[in-house]
């Protein structure tokens, strides 16, 4: 019965609820994302979390497609905090200029995030990590696994091929 409450948490429960949660949770989902490959991914992450807490013991009250869904709402608003956090990030990057190296071309939010996500994995952890959450470069380094000294070489390189891919697509503004 889709929405039914059960005690039992095993992998075979899983199984069962997914077949019927899983266009559900979907569903409620995609109405609320902009993108079919957003509602994806959260429906994914969705029943990584289900299949994590069944692993530790179940949820408190069972496994039920309305836990699924409070599971989703929750990766949905965890989404839209962390985008809400990078527009803000960026639109400071927009508004103050690095003082470590000054830049006087203008930039644009979009296309900011389209020239990041171009970057490779280690530039765009890098630039990630100090600018969009707002570490400082200690702890960018230590979440890096990093010197401090290797953190700050690799943010002047990231920043290089931030800036370098950016103009070369048509960022710079030259009013």
């Amino acid at each position: 019965m889709p929405g039914a409450t059960t005690r039992d948490p095993s992998p075979s429960r899983i199984s069962e609820i997914y077949d019927d949660a899983l266009p559900q949770v979907f569903r409620y989902l995609r109405g609320r994302c902009p993108s079919v490959e957003l509602a994806e991914e959260l429906t994914s992450a969705t029943f990584v979390q289900a299949a994590s807490t069944v692993a530790a013991g179940g949820p408190p009250d069972g496994l039920s497609i309305g836990w699924l869904i409070t599971v989703a709402r929750h990766k949905l608003v965890d989404h839209w905090r962390r985008h809400a956090v990078a527009e803000r990030s960026l639109a400071a990057l927009d508004a103050q200029p690095d003082r470590d190296e000054p830049w006087d071309a203008v930039i644009d939010q979009a296309r900011s995030s389209e020239v990041l996500a171009a970057l490779s994995p280690t530039h765009r952890l890098a630039l990630t990590l100090r600018y969009l959450d707002d570490l400082t470069v200690p702890e960018c380094a230590e979440t890096l696994g990093k010197s401090v000294h290797a953190t700050e070489s690799l943010l002047v390189r990231a920043r290089a091929a931030f800036r370098t891919t950016y103009e070369l697509t048509g960022g710079r503004d030259d009013d």
